[in-house]
């Protein structure tokens, strides 16, 4: 099977990009280490042809880096956004944490949450919960 993508150096300024053989996007790679350039390279590619695999491993990467990034739920993030707040600013927060919208993600994993499960709770909701979930 060919790669999705390719590898190529521009001579001004030596810097690493990558090449789309599909759509013809070109993207900087950031590095002009051509190892560290290899290297990003191969997971783009492995990335395309596996990405079950791929996203095991990113969950393991981020689990060695931080072992509750797998168990933090929505509930979590709405309890530190209210510890941060005070006064009524606080006590509009814990009331807009109780919205039925949210329940929908309330006790789902960060890490397993999709874009869908957010836009069935801007759906799901009010104005209010609209406010609420993009502050």
């Amino acid at each position: 099977m060919r790669n999705k993508f390719r590898l190529y150096q521009r001579k001004i300024g030596g810097r690493y990009y990558i090449h789309d053989a599909e759509t013809g996007k070109q993207e900087s790679l950031g590095t002009t280490d051509r190892n560290q350039a290899l290297r990003l390279l191969h997971a783009k590619n492995e990335s395309h042809l596996q990405p079950v695999m791929n996203l095991q491993i990113a969950r393991a990467y981020l689990m060695a880096s931080d072992p509750m990034v797998g168990k933090r739920t929505w509930q979590h993030v709405m309890d530190e956004i209210i510890s941060t707040k005070k006064g009524i600013t606080q006590v509009r927060w814990k009331q807009a944490s109780k919205d039925h919208a949210i329940d929908l993600i309330r006790n789902m994993p960060l890490l397993q949450t999709r874009a869908e499960h957010l836009l069935k709770v801007l759906k799901t909701g009010t104005v209010t919960t609209n406010v609420y979930c993009s502050s």
